[in-house]
């Protein structure tokens, strides 16, 4: 169901940047379409290398669930129990289902694009994420906001209500309404991988599938050279039937000088080990996740695995920052619409890629820290 009831905000009136250039065509300038090219390479991205589709779910997950704390502790629970059974794109169910799926897309094409639908009263009813096919993004007059524009069917309409629409991007570059997706820079790299597995395929097909050359040498007997073309055609008839697949074995008997030999067996297959594993260096560096939780068993030293554990730590509580608005905005949303003035606070859970002898080591610390500040405390 549409939009029926717009949201009351004051908004102060913001003046145009004096670093934006306008010119007659400014229209065609804004002119951002989501449909380009990009998002069809960043699929097809996904399923032609499994790490990156690997890496994409585990940011997904690793970021983490949340809850919501508002000033009340009643206000709180009523918020939370309603998020928890809150319809989702018509097939989930949970916040938590819609900002993962929005993070998902953030990722992949840097840009993300969500809704709040309401009933016919313009009470909270579901969340939804819009399909970036769908979505045009303008920039306004004021050369500062950005309008979000549905297509339909033979025009691009502007959304009524916009206060209900989230948007984020991800990396966006200076002066640009759209993000940048994880996997930009990867194209190429990807291309080199995918054309040595690709070659790696056609040369197993090679030599899983053995291909002979008989060759027959005529002698220098008269009637050896004569016949020498009837002889070579009962060879490769006899080669033939003796090649045929079945259980029964046959031998291959033949007159005359001939030579058998596999075609390919003297020539190596190139070793793909060492630029395979560079191709896949680019691949995680730029995904930022720890080579050992994509299943790649590289020789990594355990105060290395920590370092890296603790980059990506960082890397999810950035994304996290991203997400922070857009559950705070839904958050408001519902509390005005039961007409409650509260505050929101999301509590994120702990980000856990330790193990739990480590876990139970820093509770440790902090527990024998605990209890020297008090009994320092207690001697003053």
């Amino acid at each position: 169901m549409g939009i029926f009831k717009k949201l009351s905000s004051a908004k102060t009136a913001v003046t145009a940047p004096q670093t934006y250039r306008h010119n007659p065509f400014d229209r065609l300038d804004s002119y951002i379409p989501l449909t380009s090219p990009q998002n069809a390479l960043y699929r097809e991205l996904r399923e032609a290398v499994p790490v990156l589709d690997a890496a994409i779910h585990k940011i997904v997950r690793l970021t983490g669930g949340f809850s919501i704390e508002c000033g009340s502790d009643i206000n709180s629970q009523r918020l939370n129990s309603f998020f928890k059974r809150v319809d989702v794109g018509g097939n989930q169910q949970g916040i938590e289902s819609f900002i993962s799926t929005y993070l998902e897309q953030l990722l992949t094409f840097g840009t993300a694009v969500g809704e709040i639908v309401t009933d016919t009263h313009g009470r909270f009813a579901a969340l939804y994420n819009a399909d970036l096919d769908d979505i045009e993004l303008r920039r306004s007059q004021d050369g500062f906001s950005t309008e979000i524009f549905v297509k339909n069917s033979y025009e691009t309409v502007r959304v009524s209500y916009p206060d209900l629409v989230m948007l984020s991007v991800l990396n966006p570059d200076a002066g640009s309404l759209g993000g940048n997706s994880l996997m930009k820079g990867l194209p190429f790299v990807s291309n080199i991988l995918m054309k040595i597995y690709n070659t790696i395929g056609i040369n197993w097909e090679r030599v899983g599938n053995v291909r002979f050359a008989v060759t027959y040498k005529p002698q220098n007997d008269v009637v050896d050279r004569a016949y020498a073309r009837d002889r070579a055609q009962q060879v490769a008839r006899e080669w033939s039937e003796a090649m045929q697949s079945g259980k029964q074995v046959r031998d291959f008997v033949a007159v005359g000088d001939v030579s058998i030999k596999a075609i390919g067996a003297d020539n190596q297959i190139l070793d793909s080990e060492v630029p395979v594993r560079q191709m896949l260096e680019q691949i995680v560096a730029k995904t930022g996740i720890p080579p050992f939780m994509l299943g790649l068993s590289w020789s990594t030293t355990e105060r290395m695995s920590a370092q890296q554990a603790d980059v990506l730590t960082s890397e999810l509580e950035a994304y996290r920052r991203i997400l922070e608005p857009v559950i705070e905005k839904i958050c408001f949303f519902w509390l005005r619409s039961n007409g409650i003035q509260d505050s929101v606070r999301v509590m994120w859970n702990d980000i856990t890629l330790q193990d739990e002898v480590e876990l139970a080591k820093a509770a440790l610390y902090r527990a024998q820290s605990k209890r020297i500040e008090q009994e320092l405390n207690n001697n003053e």
